[in-house]
């Protein structure tokens, strides 16, 4: 019988990125473990277009 997988991959949108007016997104893609983190997921990730580290949030 397999096993049941609870680790799932997630998008991480840019949260500075929409309030800048600068066209395109900063996106990444990571997993989790839904059964340790059930909340949305923040990280510190860089941004090519603006140059710096900013938090990324999950997205659905």
């Amino acid at each position: 019988m397999a096993k049941k997988e609870n680790r799932v991959q997630v998008i991480l949108e840019c949260t500075e990125h929409k309030t800048s007016g600068m066209p395109g997104t900063s996106r990444y893609v990571s997993t989790k473990n839904k059964k340790n983190t059930p909340n949305r997921l923040e990280l510190k990730k860089f941004n090519p277009t603006l140059k710096k580290y900013t938090i990324h949030k999950e997205i659905k």
